[in-house]
């Protein structure tokens, strides 16, 4: 091709085919880019065919190792989440107790499933309901939380009754269902099924999501929404490039290529993974009201993708095009689709409006149901009066819960500044006592007391490593721009940095398992790039598997070491004092 032939080629291509000016320039050294692939593959990287190798060494015909190479997808997964779930239901009601905040998500729950309302419960109540009590008062109860985290908890005790088992199986069921989420996540994220399950193992033994799985409070429900919510916009993500890649011109060779009108003008119609992602962040919000930040968070990183997406297939204008085509539309799909399941969470403190007396006014209705009309002093009347009164009143309850949760400063023995969260310096205990020989599975031979605790720790070499691949993910996503990279921190982001803005605020380490499931990612990512990348050379790929594999190693026995501390295991308090390798452990 003479210079000037090569000149009008050039001419012809559109703009998304025209290579960066800094490549133009550095030609003239000699420099090479590397070949781009069709865009078809840019904007939906395909699977890898799953390898035959292994199950032929171990034997096994051709046509049954293809078949078990393809089911790979779903028995990985499936494998690591059957661990995950022995070990979280394995002697799930021990302690027989009601543990740190069980007190308040425990005994609401039950109240809901009975009222439609959380009532108020005598503050000696604890030990009856060990010994069986299940009588729930009728007096509306003040609480801070949005509903949906407790009817899920209800869920489990309507099953299996007013006992430690029943108010932990459905918070043990989604820690464990959350596993199988996050190792189909990894899958489609890194187009790795190794990697998948690796995020996945990594998080079955994880000690916070261990104990936060088999303790009934609220931050492991958020956490399963939170997860749900971005393997949603995930798969929304690979549908809609999908879209836009069938759309695309393909040229003689059989290989796609760049068109601005595909780019700038599809329509990419009904998008029902979106819709799911809304539902899911309502149910977040509706657990835990930090669960509006992973809406802003995810809203925003789905438009930068969607602006990205029509820049790869040939936009001129990509950001501009997504604004037209996207944005409205990614609007509502998420955030009035939200905002409907938040109110709709609210439908037993809306229904139960009680009965009025004149003597004892409203009673039998939750907490300020009728405020509007008590003390508002502005009730409507007619026939809006059945809506708009108690919006009014939830509004003003929800005023009094935004209060309550800004200001909450009461110190704590176990509160922590956000600053130590990723170190794991300040753990909090759920449980202890102190059971002597031959008590309470102390051994009979022990030479002093032994020691029974449940303590919220996560792995320390876990979340140490994490701290790494953090560092890590930022260089990718800053200087190599991966994608990612990107989508990971954004939801490391979301559920860490807000706490920074209330250092003040009586907070503790255990609101950090919301964002766990992406520290585990990012560790996935990292030990995927150790083990380097394709077409490394033997001794390259000996030496990432042998450094990676034994860090990987070493987190399964920090986890087997801490098991007794998490599980509530009475042993020598010589061994405790073992495992309290800080101070501030304690």
């Amino acid at each position: 091709m003479t210079s000037d032939t090569a000149t009008h080629a050039s001419q012809g291509r559109t703009a998304a085919e025209q290579p960066p000016p800094w490549q133009l320039r550095l030609r003239r050294f000699g420099y090479a880019a590397r070949p781009q692939p069709d865009v078809r593959e840019r904007l939906v990287p395909p699977f890898p065919e799953p390898g035959t190798r292994v199950w032929s060494l171990l034997g096994m015909r051709t046509e049954a190792a293809q078949r078990l190479a393809r089911w790979s997808g779903w028995t990985g997964p499936l494998l690591v989440t059957l661990f995950a779930g022995l070990v979280r239901f394995w002697h799930l009601g021990s302690p027989k107790a009601v543990i740190f905040d069980e007190t308040y998500y425990a005994k609401d729950a039950w109240a809901l499933w009975k009222y439609g309302y959380e009532a108020k419960w005598p503050d000696d109540i604890n030990d009856k309901v060990i010994r069986g009590w299940s009588d729930v008062p009728d007096a509306p109860g003040y609480v801070v939380h949005p509903p949906v985290g407790k009817w899920v908890i209800g869920l489990g005790e309507w099953l299996f009754g007013l006992n430690p088992v029943g108010w932990r199986f459905m918070v043990a069921l989604l820690g464990t269902l959350s596993v199988l989420m996050l190792c189909r996540i990894g899958r489609r994220l890194f187009r790795s099924t190794f990697l998948g399950c690796l995020a996945g193992a990594l998080m079955a033994v994880d000690g916070l999501h261990f104990v936060m799985s088999r303790t009934s409070l609220l931050d492991s429900v958020l956490m399963f929404f939170v997860l749900a919510a971005f393997g949603c916009v995930l798969i929304d993500r690979d549908r809609s490039r999908a879209r836009l890649a069938a759309a695309l011109p393909v040229g003689e060779d059989g290989t796609a290529r760049p068109d601005d009108a595909v780019g700038d003008g599809l329509r990419l119609g009904l998008r029902p993974w979106r819709i799911a992602a809304g539902v899911f962040l309502g149910l977040a919000c509706a657990t835990k009201w930090n669960g509006a930040v992973f809406l802003a968070a995810f809203g925003l990183m789905i438009i930068l993708w969607d602006a990205a997406a029509r820049r790869t297939a040939g936009a001129r204008r990509p950001f501009v095009s997504a604004l037209r085509r996207d944005v409205p539309w990614a609007f509502l799909s998420t955030v009035p689709v939200a905002v409907a399941v938040y109110l709709a969470s609210w439908t037993g403190w809306f229904a139960n409006s009680g009965t009025y007396s004149e003597t004892n006014g409203w009673q039998h209705s939750g907490y300020y149901r009728h405020w509007a009309e008590n003390d508002g002093g502005y009730a409507t009347d007619g026939f809006l009066s059945g809506v708009l009164n108690p919006l009014r009143s939830l509004w003003k309850y929800e005023q009094e819960v935004w209060h309550f949760n800004t200001t909450l400063s009461s110190p704590h023995t176990y509160q922590s500044n956000p600053w130590s969260w990723l170190v794991q310096a300040r753990p909090v205990s759920y449980f202890y006592e102190s059971p002597k020989p031959g008590e309470d599975g102390c051994p009979v031979d022990a030479a002093d007391k032994c020691a029974r605790e449940v303590l919220a720790l996560g792995t320390p070499l876990l979340w140490w490593a994490a701290c790494f691949a953090l560092a890590y993910l930022l260089y990718r996503w800053a200087l190599r721009r991966d994608w990612r990279a990107g989508a990971v921190l954004c939801g490391v982001a979301a559920g860490y940095l807000p706490w920074f803005l209330w250092q003040e605020r009586t907070i503790f380490v255990f609101y950090a398992v919301v964002f766990l499931p992406f520290l585990c990612l990012a560790l996935a990512m990292m030990i995927g790039a150790i083990l380097g990348p394709p077409g490394s050379s033997e001794r390259r790929r000996v030496a990432g598997a042998v450094g990676a594999g034994t860090l990987v190693l070493l987190i399964a026995w920090n986890f087997i070491y801490f098991w007794p501390i998490y599980t509530g295991h009475a042993i020598p308090i010589e061994a405790w004092r073992n495992r309290m390798w800080f101070d501030s452990w304690i």
